[in-house]
C-alpha cells in the first residue's frame, strides 16, 4: 500500500509523463515515440536514449497500416523495460515458463494493459480507434490520436508503479484460455 507521500509523487510523475508525451506529440512524433520518450524524460526507462528508434515502426498501428495502437505498444514497451524479463533464458525450462505463466506472473501483470487500453477505448486496433475520420490529415484525429497518447502515458505510469501486486491479478480475457 502506498503512503500519501509516494501517492503524490506517483501523480506528480504520471502528470509529467503526460505533458511530455503531449509536448513530443505536437512536435511532429509520433504515437509510440511520444509515449516512449515521456517515460525516458521522466527517467523511468532506464535504457539508452537510442532506444527511442524501436518505436518508431509502431505509428499508425505499425507503420499506417492500422494496427495494434503505437502508443499501447511504446506503453508496454516501457513498462517491460521496467518489469520484463532482462534475461529470459535464465533457469530451467520449468522455472522459465513459470515465471510467465504462474502465479506471480509475468503474464497476468502484462495481460492487464491491453485488456484495460481496450476497456478504455473499445479496441487495440489504430483503424477502429481512428473509424470516424475520413482523412488522417484530420486535425480531429490527431486530437484523438493525441488524447490517447496523453492518457495511455500516464497509464504506463500507473503499471510501472503498480509493478508486483499486478503479477498475482487475475487474467482478463487471453489466447490461452488462462482464468485465475
Amino acid at each position: 500500500m502506498q503512503n500519501e507521500n509516494s501517492l503524490q509523487n506517483t501523480t506528480e510523475v504520471r502528470e509529467n509523463v503526460k505533458q511530455y508525451a503531449k509536448e513530443n506529440f505536437r512536435s511532429g512524433l509520433n504515437c509510440a515515440e511520444s509515449v516512449f520518450l515521456a517515460l525516458q524524460k521522466a527517467g523511468l526507462i532506464k535504457l539508452p536514449a537510442e532506444t527511442v528508434a524501436l518505436t518508431t515502426g509502431f505509428g499508425g498501428g505499425m507503420g499506417l497500416t492500422g494496427g495494434v495502437c503505437g502508443a499501447l505498444v511504446a506503453a508496454i514497451m516501457g513498462i517491460g523495460s521496467v518489469h520484463g524479463r532482462s534475461n529470459p533464458a535464465e533457469g530451467t525450462m520449468d522455472e522459465i515458463v513459470d515465471k510467465l505463466y504462474g502465479n506471480p506472473g509475468l503474464y497476468r501483470f502484462f495481460n492487464q494493459i491491453p485488456n484495460k487500453f481496450v476497456e478504455i477505448y473499445g479496441s487495440t486496433q489504430c483503424s477502429e480507434l481512428n473509424k470516424e475520420f475520413e482523412k488522417w490529415t484530420d486535425k480531429n484525429r490527431m486530437r484523438n490520436c493525441m488524447n490517447i497518447v496523453v492518457e495511455t502515458s500516464g497509464m504506463a505510469v500507473d503499471y510501472i508503479f503498480q509493478g508486483d501486486e499486478g503479477f498475482v491479478k487475475p487474467f482478463g480475457p487471453n489466447v490461452a484460455g488462462k482464468n485465475n
